[in-house]
């Protein structure tokens, strides 16, 4: 029996090609195949600067750190996401909320996240994380009415969401990562993800001071540039040798090895969104006289990395589908229901609609490759149960 992932990578033979070339050359760190990697993203999102680095935590890490977060200043986020969102907030010693989810669409709810802002003190908050659950972008025009009322920045947590978009009041569309209502967007290449790497993310931003600081927190917080340095030639010998160490910066540079998979990868993004929007109208034309709920019905603004349906049936589905040799997946336990953050103060009741999803969510197979025939099965089995 064919066994089938809620996810899957496609490596072509010009992936494989792309990285034997990197592989033939002088780099195989960073070099000139991240900085080709760095310029074709910008551009397919339409931001002016991106900065690749290891993974989409450490793009996260580096957002809230070049944002000046301080120790003791809150952000708030969804808790419908994978930790990481959150837990870059206490990577710097910032403190995190939650801001429960709208259960029409999975995102974060505007409205709630301002009563929660008010409740909590609006100067303890320094900004928001905007998570786009599952490939649907949220709409940060809106968000942004928010933010700059009570002067906060905004993260685009966008790993789910490239190639996507959400219409704006004057009828354009505003692509994931062009942050054009937003401080900074991150993504990540994980295999499972539009765009695979096998490790890999990126920071989009359009601000020249957030990408000249991005540029040194991936690197030691070292700079090369002369005309940036502190020291004096008449303190320190300075040749051509010479660095500065100006900040406490980590080592998140991306190999070229796998920038040159993800240019490969990005050829072909386009053709990928595409496929995973059919797969996205089969699955609601199948569950359409039935009693499976897509969370949302179809947008082509929204990018499918997840296919996620409702059921109270749900862990029976799930566990029909494993015996089918078919892998589904629950995305996502509320963070605020792990047992760490239990520990900061957080309870089971603080965010019911965050719950009330997460006993009905299942996300079913969602990859390019995944074939009609096997859509057309899951469908079946789903409906059987």
């Amino acid at each position: 029996m064919k066994k089938i992932s809620y996810g899957m990578h496609s490596i072509s033979p010009a992936d494989i090609e792309s990285v034997i070339n990197t592989l033939k050359s002088d780099f195989l760190t960073q070099g000139p195949a991240v900085a080709k990697f760095e310029e074709k993203f910008a551009k397919y999102v339409g931001s002016k600067y991106a900065v690749a680095v290891t993974n989409g935590t450490a793009a996260l890490h580096l957002a809230v750190l070049a944002l000046g977060l301080k120790p003791g200043k809150k952000v708030i986020t969804s808790p419908i996401s994978f930790v990481a969102s959150s837990n870059s907030v206490l990577y710097v010693g910032g403190e995190i909320d939650f801001a429960d989810i709208d259960s029409a669409s999975g995102l974060i709810d505007i409205n709630s996240l301002e009563e929660r802002i008010k409740s909590g003190g609006p100067d303890s908050y320094s900004g928001i994380i905007a998570v786009d659950f599952a490939g649907n972008p949220v709409n940060l025009e809106k968000l942004r009415i928010v933010a700059k009322k009570y002067n906060l920045w905004i993260i685009e947590d966008a790993c789910h969401s490239p190639g996507g978009f959400f219409t704006t009041s004057d009828s354009r569309r505003s692509l994931c990562g062009s942050c054009e209502f937003n401080d900074i967007s991150i993504f990540s290449f994980h295999p499972v993800k539009h765009i695979a790497t096998g490790e890999g993310g990126m920071l989009t931003t359009n601000s020249e001071e957030l990408y000249e600081k991005l540029l040194v927190l991936r690197t030691h917080g070292i700079t090369r540039e002369k005309g940036k340095f502190l020291n004096s030639s008449e303190d320190i010998e300075m040749g051509p040798w010479y660095y500065e160490m100006q900040s406490l910066g980590y080592n998140y540079r991306m190999p070229d090895i796998l920038a040159s998979l993800g240019t490969s990868q990005l050829e072909r993004a386009d053709k990928n969104i595409e496929r995973r929007h059919e797969i996205a109208k089969l699955y609601d034309e199948g569950f359409k006289n039935s009693e499976i709920v897509p969370l949302v019905k179809f947008n082509e603004g929204h990018a499918y990395h997840l296919y996620v349906i409702q059921s109270e049936k749900r862990t029976k589905i799930y566990n029909v589908l494993v015996e089918n040799e078919i892998f589904p997946q629950i995305h996502y336990i509320p963070i605020h229901l792990q047992p760490y953050y239990k520990g900061l103060g957080f309870s089971e009741g603080d965010f019911p609609n965050a719950e009330n999803y997460y006993k009905k969510a299942l996300s079913l197979p969602m990859f390019p490759t995944l074939e009609d025939q096997d859509i057309q099965r899951i469908i079946e089995i789903v409906i059987g149960v």
